[in-house]
């Protein structure tokens, strides 16, 4: 069985050779790029990628648009700062040419913030649905937080591989506060048109800390050290962040 990988990038020439190099063994690599203005495509060429000039529709449109595209039996949805390890390479290989493979396959993804491996407060093994047989495979959720499914009559078809997808992830708090930030705005155009349009004390004080608590607590996101802190301190910000923006925008509309 033959294998596709979809990547979708935006100036993501400080990752996309990682990613691209630890697919090499792929028989397809399609690459959207949404309007890189480094070397992303020029990276993505030397590596042999088919790339695509799209103009940018949204987390979901967009990675779907990426699968729609590949022609292969098999594939593999990652993002351009993702890296596959080799040990899970391996893993996906021997699945593909399994003639009792499952469906889909969930990668346990290993994130880095900061530089540090995250491995509690939800986000290790943290596993997610990326390898499926062509046309059996979607994606779903709302941007920004784009999943993927399969099919629903075979949903439950599915197996998890041992070894990581590693994702690196906001190496610097800079980089890490303005994507909260435009997650936030997303956020609050979703919230808006659930009809959450009110001034919410709950949810605007009490959820963000409830978040902080559940995860950094409950989940032992403590024992990640300062940068599973300020991790967790500041994801309960952007969910504020979500709700305030939510109720600011909606004195306009």
């Amino acid at each position: 069985m033959t294998i596709s990988v979809a990547i979708v990038a935006q100036d993501e020439e400080a990752n996309i050779g990682r990613t691209l190099a630890s697919v090499a063994w792929a028989d397809e690599i399609v690459l959207v790029d949404s309007g890189s203005k480094d070397r992303t495509c020029e990276i993505a060429r030397e590596y042999g990628a088919r790339v695509i000039t799209e103009p940018w529709r949204g987390y979901v449109a967009q990675k779907q648009y990426a699968i729609d595209l590949c022609t292969k039996d098999w594939v593999l949805l990652l993002d351009a700062d993702e890296e596959v390890s080799t040990g899970l390479a391996e893993e996906i290989r021997a699945a593909i040419a399994d003639p009792n493979a499952a469906h889909g396959y969930k990668l346990p993804r290993k994130n880095l913030f900061l530089g540090r491996w995250m491995k509690h407060g939800g986000f290790y093994p943290d596993p997610k649905l990326r390898l499926f047989r062509r046309g059996e495979g979607f994606v779903a959720g709302h941007d920004p937080h784009d999943r993927c499914e399969l099919k629903p009559e075979i949903a439950q078809r599915t197996h998890q591989f041992k070894n990581a997808l590693i994702h690196y992830t906001y190496p610097n708090l800079t980089l890490y506060i303005a994507h909260m930030n435009r997650y936030s705005s997303l956020g609050a155009q979703k919230a808006i048109a659930e009809g959450r349009r009110g001034f919410s004390f709950n949810n605007i004080v009490l959820r963000p800390m409830a978040t902080f608590v559940y995860n950094y607590f409950f989940r032992l996101g403590f024992l990640d050290g300062r940068e599973g802190l300020l991790l967790h301190g500041y994801h309960a910000v952007y969910v504020s962040w979500k709700y305030a923006k939510a109720w600011e925008m909606s004195r306009h509309v």
